[in-house]
């Protein structure tokens, strides 16, 4: 039992790490997370779209994209995208950073724009043929009708993908960073590899479950309100009280 507290649990080596976990690795993890989420969400966005085209030429490039980067381990793309990226952009090879975010953004796209994609193809198709017949183009009712809905469909997933990839971002140390740049999981194996213990990572796993652990309950919170539905108080004019099932636009 020593044994397991000293490798695992050596609070001398976890009390010096947290400095760097807090200043350097959170805010290094939470950029490339967030970042590379706002990218991806833009670019599944227009796959979901694309890949929804009556348009064979906009169909085919989404659902190749999407086969790829979904097929691929997402170490090998980091790897294939971070160091390629230093050699057809030399200025780049000294500072891997963005190409880290980059290789993030565009696997989060390919899984980004599968969720968009059948969250869109969950709508009912009454919705679009009643946009229509109110006068609506079908880009606008896409963009006014159809897409809000599909989205707020998928809510909990698209959280759990953000959920995926703090984690992932742990796997762009193979870019080898600079000291300034490095992640929650870089700073913890960096110590644990001087040291030879183990309680570093750990201390690295903990800060990893504080952010993943409440936003994991956030997706159930949203799920279970979407799947219920909410009641809304009634109008001034005493209006009744309308259930705003998951998905549906309530019609005045």
């Amino acid at each position: 039992m020593n044994d397991f507290f000293t490798t695992f649990l050596n609070w001398d080596y976890i009390w010096e790490v947290f400095p760097d976990l807090l200043e350097t690795g959170l805010l290094n993890t939470l950029i490339m997370s967030v970042f590379s989420a706002l990218i991806g969400t833009v670019l599944g966005m227009l796959l979901a779209t694309m890949g929804l085209s009556t348009k064979a030429w906009l169909r085919w490039p989404a659902r190749v994209y999407t086969d790829i980067f979904r097929g691929l381990p997402a170490i090998l793309t980091i790897l294939v995208i971070g160091q390629g990226g230093g050699i057809l952009i030399p200025s780049m090879a000294r500072n891997t950073y963005p190409l880290g975010i980059l290789a993030l953004s565009l696997i989060a796209a390919a899984y980004i724009g599968e969720i968009f994609r059948a969250g869109i193809q969950s709508v009912e198709k009454g919705q679009m043929e009643a946009s229509r017949a109110l006068g609506m183009s079908y880009p606008k009712a896409m963009a006014l009708v159809v897409i809000p809905q599909g989205v707020r469909r998928v809510l909990p997933a698209l959280v759990n993908q953000f959920i995926a990839l703090i984690k992932d971002s742990s796997l762009v140390y193979f870019l080898g960073f600079l000291a300034e740049q490095r992640d929650l999981f870089r700073i913890g194996q960096d110590l644990a590899a001087n040291t030879g213990n183990l309680s570093p990572l750990v201390a690295a796993g903990f800060v990893y479950l504080v952010i993943t652990v409440p936003l994991t309950h956030l997706v159930n919170y949203i799920d279970k309100k979407l799947r219920t539905g909410r009641k809304v108080r009634a109008d001034e004019d005493g209006g009744d009280l309308e259930l705003l099932n998951a998905g549906k636009v309530p019609m005045s």
